[in-house]
């Protein structure tokens, strides 16, 4: 896997990460996939009779179910990219007016810690797309249930080719509003986004969407300069001979 994966970025997020030199991870339940991290990824029914010890079924699964809907409600995750220039990506994430920032993973792992949250990831795990939805069995199998519940998703998901970091029950000390979320009077706490800091050699490059805002463009720039003076600044345009992206 390449020590260069890339993050796509709505203005707003651009700026918080910039500004700040850190990586952001976002609550698993706010993905615009609504089977990612599911609870339901993992069997926990038709409980075996020597797993019940005197309690009811239901009982017994929905202690278990419980657990994994636990996990995602508690699972902040950073979604990277292997690349930069998918069109569907630009059209997800901030409909080509944003940016996509290509991080250095060897640097960034030296600034994630352990003691950010009750478990941390330091390397980017890739996930697996699957056709069938596969529901590993909780009694009869021997999975990394925790591990499969993040790290599956449908094969429709795959032009993502997505590689994630997660942390499990951030500490609040990490977590951060974006800029639009200050004059918010309530939100749910799973809109507040984890923020990990690291080190402004991190950040390699920085495409710019084929809509970009001029003023957004203009405000990124000075922030990426003065954040890293090497970093790489490339405008992303539509490829006038075929249906695909171009960095100049």
């Amino acid at each position: 896997m390449s020590n260069l994966l890339y993050k796509y970025l709505d203005i707003n997020g651009a700026i918080m990460m910039l500004y700040y030199s850190d990586l952001m991870y976002t609550n698993a339940t706010m993905f615009n996939d609504p089977f990612d991290c599911h609870p339901s990824l993992i069997d926990c029914s038709n409980v075996p009779a020597e797993e019940r010890k005197g309690w009811h079924a239901n009982v017994i699964e929905e202690l278990h179910s419980n657990r994994f809907i636990n996990n995602r409600e508690d699972l902040w995750v950073c979604c990277l990219s292997k690349l930069y220039d998918s069109i569907l990506m630009w059209s997800y994430y901030n409909k080509h007016e944003g940016v996509c920032l290509g991080l250095n993973m060897d640097h960034v792992a030296k600034y994630i810690k352990v003691n950010y949250g009750m478990m941390v990831t330091t390397q980017g795990q890739e996930v697996q797309y699957r056709n069938i939805l596969h529901k590993p069995n909780y009694y009869r199998d021997r999975e990394d249930f925790f591990s499969y519940q993040i790290f599956t998703k449908a094969k429709a998901w795959e032009h993502e080719q997505e590689v994630r970091l997660f942390i499990y029950k951030p500490s609040p000390m990490f977590m951060k509003l974006l800029p639009f979320q200050h004059d918010k009077t309530e939100f749910n706490h799973k809109e507040i986004r984890s923020f990990v800091k690291i080190g402004s050699e991190c950040f390699e490059s920085l495409y710019f969407g084929v809509r970009v805002d001029a003023a957004d463009k203009e405000k990124i720039t000075k922030l990426a300069r003065r954040l890293n003076p090497n970093i790489k600044i490339s405008q992303m345009e539509a490829d006038p001979n075929a249906f695909r992206l171009m960095a100049k």
